[in-house]
């Protein structure tokens, strides 16, 4: 029988009922004018292990299959109703920088191509386009197989740590009330370090000098069209040496159809049959931080999308049977918090191609800026030089002001313009991977992070 154990809060303030003496990252709630102090509660232990990860997207997946595959008891939690974050519950269906990646990554293409879930070219090469659906049980399917503990509709609210500043639980709010999680080890995939923030430890956000965050966008899948009637329009093999040129043709549809779409170079990826996925709206000047710009700029893009494919379908023709099959659950967020960790990869070692001796991933995609400035027409900003291949190293994955605790995904310890390039969702997997695999070492051999090398951590 599993043993029950209790925290009592009151407020944000915490006192430990089991195990060492406990502080709150954040600090304790001040009554007054405008705000309320919650009465003490009992918060129960749901469950004690080796790693949890927080945050279920590629990072997350990749975290928790590479740490139970190490024999660690692992925890899984995400927020959404799916594994896979934004390749999912997001509809991103198109995956970046994933080429070079060995490991969890070209296990993950493979398993998709076998399932028949993965856009094919007609020469049998794979495209980076995947079938969302299929995406999903694979994911729920692999961390079965691994013997990942995985809780859905779960949201981490909290992180509570011992007297010498280390994470020992995380708690949780669902329909379950609210949990605390222990674990020896936790891994922040949540994409906008949430657990990591609420554990005390420090981040950048935003530009370094006008604090702005790329724009937001919200994918949809629409049915309805004839690959071979718009070739023109779309990703193929026959348009792939230039794809701007389909971009700005499909704006200009949309702009003859009465609608100027607010993403600049808006995108169709073929996915399957009559399947596609649409990428055209960006939403300025939110942020990944704030539920109620997350929720307006929700509204504001869904609207925009119907609004885009009405005018599209009333001009006939190649599109007269165009029709929105879903928008996507979560909105695609290309910015959150930057987590302050032992290493933060800057520009420059995007400039000067850097190697690092314990290097975690190859990066291989340039600076990808979408505009914070809706004013500007070219919707990717300029850097003014050309990236090299760089390595992200370990350390770039550990956190610098709290103890136990690592990252994963496009919360890792960055700059503005090298997040936007290790951001996507390729390195996001490798990034995972590597944290799992020293999570899982770590916990089970009851070091900190830090203190593992990575042969230790084998593949």
């Amino acid at each position: 029988m599993q043993r029950r154990s209790f925290f009592k809060l009151a407020g944000l303030g915490t006192t430990a009922a089991l195990g060492a003496p406990l502080v709150r990252g954040a600090e304790r709630l001040i009554e007054k004018p405008g705000c309320v102090t919650e009465a003490a509660h009992a918060v129960p232990v749901a469950g004690e292990f080796d790693v949890i990860v927080c945050g279920a997207g590629p990072a997350g997946v990749a975290a928790a299959l590479a740490a139970a595959r190490r024999g660690a008891k692992t925890q899984l939690i995400e927020v959404h109703g799916c594994l896979g974050g934004i390749w999912t519950a997001g509809l991103l269906s198109w995956i970046l920088d994933s080429s070079n990646k060995a490991g969890i990554m070209a296990e993950l293409w493979k398993e998709l191509e076998k399932r028949g879930a993965r856009d094919m070219t007609s020469k049998g090469k794979g495209t980076n386009a995947y079938d969302t659906e299929a995406m999903k049980l694979m994911l729920e399917d692999l961390c079965t197989e691994a013997g990942v503990t995985v809780r859905l509709h779960t949201r981490v609210c909290a992180a509570l740590k011992n007297a010498a500043g280390r994470i020992e639980h995380a708690i949780t709010e669902s329909k379950s009330g609210r949990e605390a999680w222990r674990g020896k080890i936790f891994v922040d995939c949540t994409g906008e370090g949430d657990l990591a923030a609420q554990a005390g430890c420090g981040f950048d956000l935003g530009h370094p000098e006008t604090k702005l965050t790329q724009p937001m966008t919200l994918m949809a899948l629409v049915a309805g069209l004839v690959p071979s009637e718009i070739t023109e329009y779309y990703h193929s093999e026959e348009t792939a040496s230039n794809w701007n040129a389909t971009k700005d043709k499909l704006r200009a549809e949309m702009e003859r159809g009465g609608h100027s779409p607010s993403y600049a170079k808006p995108t169709l990826f073929h996915i399957r049959d009559h399947l596609f996925a649409l990428m055209t709206n960006h939403e300025y000047g939110v942020l990944g931080t704030s539920a109620a710009d997350i929720t307006r700029s929700t509204l504001q893009a869904r609207k925009e999308i119907n609004a885009l494919l009405d005018g599209l379908r009333g001009l006939g023709g190649i599109w007269k049977n165009l029709r929105l099959v879903v928008t996507a659950e979560q909105i695609g967020i290309r910015e959150g918090r930057r987590i302050h960790g032992l290493y933060t990869v800057t520009a420059d070692d995007l400039r000067e191609g850097r190697r690092h001796a314990d290097a975690v991933c190859r990066a291989t995609f340039g600076i990808d800026v979408h505009a914070t400035d809706p004013k500007k027409l070219k919707s990717i900003e300029k850097a003014g030089f050309r990236t090299k291949a760089y390595d992200i190293p370990l350390r770039a994955l550990i956190a610098k002001d709290v103890g136990g605790l690592m990252m994963a995904g496009r919360n890792i310890s960055g700059d503005f313009l090298a997040h936007s390039s290790y951001r996507v969702t390729g390195n996001s997997v490798a990034l995972g991977e590597a944290a799992g695999k020293v999570a899982a070492t770590a916990a089970k051999t009851n070091r900190l992070p830090q203190d593992v090398k990575l042969d230790e951590a084998p593949s």
